[in-house]
């Protein structure tokens, strides 16, 4: 059998990183993707630094009891690739992604498909099966999203140490396959004098020149919701104990918030309103994965996330108050 070489792709990790080089948040809906141009980029730098071709490319997400979508179709009838889905769970987690990557990275060096495994993820989880892997002969490369800097993002310091090696991609195969959505504002539509005036959207230019407001010494606690957990978050002081952590918290709401805005058609509007007062699942897994890269915190804890889902109504709000 004929040497080869194996891509493993953690789609959440590549379109998160992706997104926050883009846009500077990981909100997927903030981008549109050339899949084709991407899978194919990918395919191309695997066999340039294995000298090897590409066996087989295998795509990793999650799916709504894992069926897939009609995106998720269309990957999966691109040349090589084999979609690999796991589910949401209850909590609006990704369920089986994980596990059946490093089912696989095992299962696969076991039965020899491949001489050199390409893992495309950051994901500290994989450390074990990545070691697994190697006992069976294989080598396995980490293929790394670069920031704006140039440097891997997001890469788990266990993962990178169990690695044969850590490779960037190249920035331009990013940036070509990858593009910021930008709509354009709605005009408004002039109210009847009866109907008093809607208030105005909030521009990105609004969202990013907003401060944080000054902290109270005691603030009544504010009932937050999430559509990761289903059920209203603990409660908790809204008052700040360390400004610089809700100097950070702002931040990450805001650049959320201006990429939501800038992406979201009239019906996404509509939608984000309706959920109210939930925040959608896709913003809050940005919000949390953001958070998370702000704050160097692997695992938020219940009052952090609050302080996030609170603090993106309020910056919301804040934004949609009449000058």
């Amino acid at each position: 059998m004929r040497s080869t070489c194996s891509l493993y792709i953690d789609t959440g990790y590549l379109l998160a990183s992706a997104a926050t080089r883009v846009t500077g948040t990981s909100l997927r809906s903030g981008i549109h993707v050339d899949y084709s141009a991407l899978v194919g980029s990918l395919v191309a730098a695997a066999e340039a630094r294995s000298g090897l071709p590409v066996l087989r490319v295998h795509w990793y997400d999650s799916a709504k009891n894992g069926v897939p979508d009609a995106q998720q179709e269309r990957i999966g009838e691109l040349s090589k690739v084999k979609l690999r889905l796991g589910r949401f769970g209850f909590n609006g987690e990704q369920k089986g992604v994980d596990l059946r990557i490093g089912l696989d990275l095992v299962t696969h060096a076991r039965n020899g498909a491949s001489d050199v495994f390409f893992l495309v993820s950051g994901d500290d989880d994989l450390t074990e099966a990545v070691e697994e892997a190697q006992i069976h002969g294989v080598q396995v490369v980490v293929f790394a999203v670069p920031t704006v800097d140039g440097k891997p993002h997001g890469v788990s310091r266990h993962l990178i140490r169990a690695a044969d090696d850590l490779v960037t991609i190249d920035a331009e195969t990013v940036d070509t396959a990858v593009l910021k959505v930008d709509r354009q504002p709605i005009p408004a539509t002039p109210a009847p004098s009866a109907v008093p005036a809607a208030a105005p959207r909030p521009t990105p230019l609004d969202l990013a020149t907003m401060t944080p407001r000054p902290a109270a010494p005691r603030q009544a606690s504010v009932l937050a919701y999430s559509s990761s957990t289903g059920v209203p978050a603990h409660l908790v002081p809204a008052y700040a104990e360390d400004i610089d952590q809700d100097q950070l918290i702002d931040e990450v709401v805001v650049r959320v918030l201006t990429s939501l805005l800038e992406s979201a058609t009239p019906n996404d509007r509509l939608e984000l309103e309706r959920a109210r007062p939930s925040v959608p699942r896709d913003v809050d897994r940005a919000l949390l994965l953001d958070a998370s890269d702000a704050l160097q915190i692997y695992d938020l804890d219940e009052p952090i996330r609050y302080r996030l889902r609170t603090r993106f109504w309020e910056k919301y709000d804040k934004g949609r108050a009449p000058h």
